[in-house]
């Protein structure tokens, strides 16, 4: 799949990003991490580099929680399947 270079503006700076996602998906993620940077920036007084560091800490942090969530919820989609598949019991004892 060919690249596409995309130009985005994240706290303040402009960054070339070549990437075989389409330009609107590098768009929504470079938004979203200026917004985290910005967010960041008003609620500490850290140097950019310090900024950038503690912004890939939460989104790392954000990303490992989900995963951990989609796989409790694997897990539980599998219980439940699991069940439905287990044929019934007739009320007597009897197989089904």
């Amino acid at each position: 799949m060919q690249k596409i270079r995309t130009t985005v503006r994240i706290a303040g700076r402009e960054y070339t990003i070549a990437s075989t996602d389409s330009e609107e998906y590098v768009n929504r993620v470079a938004a979203w991490v200026d917004r985290r940077m910005n967010e960041l920036s008003m609620a500490t007084n850290l140097p950019a580099a310090q900024l950038a560091v503690l912004t890939a800490v939460n989104a790392a942090d954000d990303m490992m929680k989900s995963r951990d969530e989609i796989r409790r919820l694997q897990a539980e989609l599998d219980d439940l399947r699991d069940r439905l598949e287990k044929p019934a019991a007739a009320p007597d004892g009897a197989e089904a």
